[in-house]
């Protein structure tokens, strides 16, 4: 867990904010019994996670891909060629939303903005290394337009039907 004391005060305000803006059936099902603290979240979603990533097309469609995903510092990040539709979309319109799944275990859905991380951003260094060791290799090593996307969501809930089943297995808890 990567996370500072301030990412997960900050996440943790983002989650209290979001479920009760929810709407009613979402809240239905993610109850306050059946969600993580920030802090349980961040033990949780560790090494890559496979994303669904959703944008939009120019006409307004929706399409959806998935990522190697990667949660740091309290965001989603991801890499993906430059070429890639995906990255079409959230350069012109970069709202997304991301949702990571594992059965009906776990369920954490984001809404935010893609920010795009060239190699001179001051977060750039920190998430190569994490990838690189993670990977073994450099994303970057993998094609000729490889984009660093970090989503800086607005609004994140996380579910989990049995939190003390999904904490307990991954050793993320409080």
């Amino acid at each position: 867990m990567d996370e500072t004391d301030s990412d997960v005060e900050e996440l943790q305000r983002m989650l209290d904010s979001s479920l009760p803006h929810s709407s009613e059936h979402l809240r239905s099902i993610v109850t306050p019994e059946r969600t993580l603290t920030a802090r349980q979240l961040c033990g949780v979603l560790t090494g890559m996670c496979t994303l669904s990533v959703a944008t939009v097309t120019a006409g307004g469609a929706s399409r959806i891909s998935a990522v190697d995903g990667h949660f740091l510092r309290g965001r989603w990040v991801f890499t993906t060629s430059g070429t890639a539709v995906k990255t079409r979309h959230l350069r012109a319109r970069p709202d997304a939303s991301v949702a990571h799944l594992r059965g009906d275990d776990l369920g954490v859905f984001t809404h935010g903005v893609a920010e795009f991380l060239p190699p001179d951003h001051p977060d750039w260094r920190p998430v190569e290394d994490h990838l690189v060791h993670h990977y073994g290799s450099s994303p970057t090593s993998w094609g000729e337009d490889i984009v660093y996307v970090r989503v800086l969501p607005h609004w994140m809930v996380a579910y989990a039907f049995d939190p003390g089943k999904v904490v307990g297995r991954t050793g993320g808890d409080d």
